[in-house]
């Protein structure tokens, strides 16, 4: 017989959140390609920043590597979501590797970007993080000055008047980014700015700015490493509101719920909703509802050799093949 006893406490779970089309895309990859090639299949860096996606996809046959020296000569290496510089296509290339690309096709257009306006004779300033694998992809496709906003730096010395182009690591806060612009752009009036934040990135702190304008405490479900789920949790503290980024349930402090009726959830562009639904399960609440826009209804197309593998599999790719 159930309780009767209310707990008083709603739960307002974001929407959008969870998967992205880049990060649908790279698992689907990372699937088909064991469909296709058979276990083992290299992937180079976390296919995605989750632990629980990088268990799920070495389970059926993936073993992640950091670098393209550790993958065996004439194997299948899958290059991450995050973007790869060309110097990891031409060591595979030496190695006689199988690579398919599952570089996020809203990263590979700022790689476009950087490689055309370089020619173009134009400076380039990327801001981003430093270190960050995506990062690391974009600065090697040409010369470009890293503008980190969280160091203590200087912009480039160059002319004033110098035709400058900035670009933007997708991930990024969409505040922040704005504000690093401005700082460019006060230097060099005339800089062309590319608005590369992804609209995945830029619709997930829209909803949790909503979540948590009418929420007491929130959890963004993610790992530490996945940069759009540490810009989410910093986008709900500007708010004023308490937020914590866990992994999943296990990591969830009772402490951070104790007098709060309101509690607001939103996961990451990498996280699985089953993650989500552990989290929400975990928590004793009346009521379960949706803040935000909606979920987005965007896909991108599977690589031409994997299609045909997907259509002898019998399914169609939607991005959500890997349970």
């Amino acid at each position: 017989m159930e309780s009767s006893i209310k707990s008083g406490r709603t739960i307002s779970i974001a929407s959008p959140r969870g998967f992205c089309a880049g990060v649908d895309l790279a698992i689907g990859i990372v699937e088909l390609a064991i469909k296709r090639y058979g276990s083992p299949v290299y992937v180079k860096h976390q296919i995605v920043h989750n632990p629980q996606v990088v268990a799920d996809v070495e389970a059926i046959g993936a073993i992640t590597v950091e670098e393209v020296e550790e993958v065996p000569e004439g194997s299948v290496v899958v290059f991450s979501a995050h973007g790869s510089p060309p110097s990891d296509y031409e060591k595979a290339k030496a190695l006689n590797l199988t690579v398919l690309d599952a570089t996020c096709p809203l990263v590979t257009k700022v790689h476009h970007e950087a490689k055309k306006y370089s020619s173009e004779g134009k400076r380039v300033i990327l801001v981003g993080h430093r270190g960050h694998q995506e990062v690391i992809g974009t600065t090697g496709q040409a010369e470009m000055a890293l503008y980190d906003e969280r160091e203590d730096n200087d912009l480039p010395d160059w002319e004033d008047d110098s035709e400058v182009v900035v670009l933007t690591q997708t991930t990024l806060s969409v505040a922040d980014t704005a504000e690093a612009v401005d700082k460019i752009k006060s230097k060099f009036d005339q800089s062309l700015i590319r608005n590369d934040i992804c609209y995945a990135t830029t619709n997930r702190q829209a909803a949790a700015q909503d979540l948590a304008r009418e929420s007491d405490v929130v959890l963004v479900i993610g790992a530490e490493n996945s940069s759009n789920c540490n810009r989410l949790r910093e986008v709900v503290i500007k708010e004023g509101v308490d937020a914590y980024l866990i992994n999943g349930p296990e990591e969830l402090d009772p402490a951070w719920l104790e007098g709060k009726k309101r509690i607001g959830i939103t996961s990451g562009a990498s996280t699985p909703e089953k993650i989500v639904r552990a989290v929400v399960d975990a928590i004793e609440h009346d009521e379960l509802i949706e803040v935000g826009s909606g979920e987005e209804n965007i896909t991108f197309k599977l690589p031409s050799r994997l299609r045909e593998t997907a259509q002898e599999a019998g399914f169609i790719y939607d991005g959500s093949m890997l349970e």
